[in-house]
């Protein structure tokens, strides 16, 4: 599952150092969308299923206009009591912002989609910080993504988000989406969930349910709409 065990020690360390603001002519072969996605715990290397069925929505409902994909490079493990499990994190919220804000440069007109599912959710939310998360020493962790990345980002769309208690039982920082983030940021929860919400119901089952019951079509409504 979505564990971000340890955090609280790294985590915050992947919201990557500044790079220069964004160039004034994009690339040619840069995309008109581009979906940047971290999948769930134990999924292959890729987006994954959620990622996918995501992926695969809003390319239905953009046009003519051309979609990129960029799936974030992360272990996605499910070997939660590694001491070296953290530092997974870590490497991919490193991955994912290095890769929003190389975009933000080199492909200035690019309107770039931010997703994850469970462990990729709460990574993709981390990587929209403004702030070192409470708790971690701001001297040991790297600053937020620059202020003005944030206007080359349209959307960010997060399924099954850890929720605030689950990311303290495993010692993780509490996950705040940056304010220049939230107005366009949608997080959907399963009914039943237990990760995002209360649980019971189908517990696991409604967390693996995203890409069947409508809400990954949700969230491309919501992402299509802010481009």
């Amino acid at each position: 599952m979505s564990v971000l065990v340890g955090l609280a020690t790294l985590a915050a360390g992947a919201l990557v150092s500044s790079t220069p603001s964004p160039s004034a002519s994009a690339d040619p072969s840069c995309p008109d969308v581009e979906v940047v996605f971290a999948r769930g715990s134990g999924e292959p290397p890729g987006v994954g299923g959620i990622g996918g069925s995501f992926v695969n929505a809003l390319r239905s409902q953009i046009g003519s206009r051309s979609l990129g994909v960029y799936a974030v490079n992360y272990p996605a493990s499910t070997d939660f009591s590694n001491p070296n499990f953290p530092q997974t994190v870590v490497d991919g919220i490193r991955d994912a912002s290095s890769h929003v804000e190389a975009t933000a440069k080199n492909c200035p007109n690019t309107r770039e989609v931010l997703g994850g599912y469970s462990q990729g959710a709460a990574l993709a939310g981390y990587v929209t910080s403004a702030a070192v998360p409470a708790g971690v020493p701001a001297s040991a962790v790297p600053p937020p993504m620059p202020a003005d990345v944030a206007n080359h980002v349209a959307a960010v769309t997060l399924f099954g988000t850890p929720s605030g208690d689950f990311l303290q039982k495993y010692h993780a920082p509490p996950l705040a989406i940056g304010p220049l983030y939230q107005p366009k940021t949608l997080e959907l929860c399963a009914q039943g969930d237990p990760i995002c919400g209360s649980g019971g119901g189908d517990g696991f089952a409604a967390h693996t349910s995203y890409g069947v019951n409508g809400m990954t079509s949700q969230a491309a409504d919501f992402a299509s709409s802010h481009l």
